[in-house]
């Protein structure tokens, strides 16, 4: 399997490393799915497509999937865009109670039990076991890494016990000290890297609680441990990796059997990507970058419809996405601070795209289409590529993608994409 074959060669220290697509999102699936494999490239394209416990659960999430739900839906997908659904990784990210925190630890943990378990039956192979949040009857601090770590060895224990004959046994990520899940909600100059003696304590701690639960021998799949190198965004800010501040982080997992996995690479540059994948960060998540990428599109091709239609003409998509957001403000609105005129320009703009969350809703969804319907009417004039969308304009003027607007918005994401692929 390529993620034990990119901890050997991290090993022999090779610069080798994986993206982790954390989306749900049916273009940047579809996007990463179709995307060429690089010319010095001999292997097959392998994807790895995670998905969260608040996005996918046995309650449906806020997608409405459940795990067997979605390993159909990308398997559709996969079928749609003629892309071998056995080169597909599925992980799963963040399992543990975070969706039940204000729950008594019974019954979280036995709800996050039920969660893995599906899980792991519906094929999911990367577990990413976290229980570091407090539950309702935990004591009003700050979670014991103990108590962390025996819940995760639990739930390790669930998985081992439904592991399905004939599929690949279940690869483990552990740890917690992860920036917050689709970026801080307050403006940010700095984060502080995981110290070295931290990381060890939950290496050590989570290894010791495996081997109480019984299940010694599935540490051995333990391919990675989630730490915080120094990265971060937040609406309006990135944190670039600084190697410098990570460097003895990066010595210590030298002398250990596993690589560490980033969370939160979005917007990183291919510099700074590459730099973490040499650093021993060798799995690679990103998930509202690419969704950005994709809200980018659509606002430039919105750009160009408004010069080419009339008002009443129009799909007015970037109006109807606002109004939609308005009205259902429970994915923005304790995140977005501000007076009014700041969380409308958040509402668009944020880099953490919580917009992201409203492209399903069937208003969107038509006015997406109508959008693309006008702009596939004839090829889109040069003069107006060229205003807004400069780079898929080049692209377009080499004969590298084609000028119409679906290739627009594939080649979008897949930009991002490539800053990912570069460094593996």
């Amino acid at each position: 399997m390529i993620l034990d074959e990119i901890v050997r060669a991290q090993k022999h220290g090779e610069l080798k490393g994986i993206t982790s697509i954390c989306s749900a999102h049916p273009w940047v699936l579809k996007a990463a799915m179709q995307q060429e494999i690089p010319r010095n490239s001999e292997s097959p394209r392998v994807l790895l497509i995670e998905a969260t416990c608040n996005q996918v659960n046995q309650f449906g999430g806020y997608t409405g999937m459940t795990p067997k739900d979605f390993v159909t839906y990308v398997r559709g997908i996969a079928k749609e865009n003629n892309f071998p659904f056995e080169n597909i990784i599925l992980g799963g990210d963040h399992l543990g109670p975070n969706v039940w925190q204000n729950e008594p630890a019974d019954s979280a943990m036995q709800k996050s039990a039920e969660m893995i378990r599906d899980y792991v039956l519906a094929g999911f192979v990367k577990i990413h076991l976290d229980c570091s949040m407090r539950l309702n009857d935990d004591p009003r601090n700050a979670l014991d890494v103990e108590v962390s770590a025996k819940r995760a060895a639990q739930l390790a224990k669930v998985a081992e016990a439904f592991r399905v004959d004939g599929t690949p046994s279940p690869r483990y990520v552990i740890g917690t000290e992860v920036p917050i899940p689709g970026g801080a909600h307050e403006h940010e100059d700095s984060v502080s890297v995981t110290k070295v003696e931290d990381a060890l304590q939950t290496i050590e701690v989570t290894r010791e609680a495996f081997a109480r639960e019984g299940i010694g021998s599935a540490w051995e799949r333990v391919i990675a441990a989630v730490v915080q190198p120094g990265v971060e965004f937040g609406d309006d800010f990135v944190l670039k990796y600084q190697p410098e501040k990570a460097r003895k982080l990066s010595h210590f997992i030298e002398s250990q059997s596993m690589i560490y996995e980033a969370h939160s690479t979005d917007y990183q540059t291919r510099e700074a990507l590459g730099n973490l994948v040499r650093d021993h960060f060798a799995i690679l998540k990103v998930g509202p970058g690419l969704t950005f990428a994709f809200r980018e599109a659509v606002f430039a091709l919105a750009m160009m419809e408004n010069e080419l239609f009339p008002v009443d003409e129009r799909s007015n998509i970037v109006s109807v996405l606002d109004d939609v957001m308005i009205l259902h403000p429970e994915n923005w609105g304790k995140y977005y601070r501000g007076n009014e005129a700041e969380q409308a320009f958040k509402r668009k703009y944020s880099l953490s795209d919580r917009v992201r969350y409203y492209w399903t809703a069937p208003q969107i969804q038509s006015a997406l289409e109508k959008l693309l319907t006008h702009l596939k009417q004839k090829p889109i004039q040069f003069s107006l590529l060229s205003q807004f969308a400069p780079f898929q304009y080049q692209r377009i003027r080499r004969g590298e993608i084609e000028n119409d607007p679906e290739s627009i918005l594939l080649d979008s994401i897949q930009t991002v994409l490539s800053e990912y692929e570069a460094v593996q």
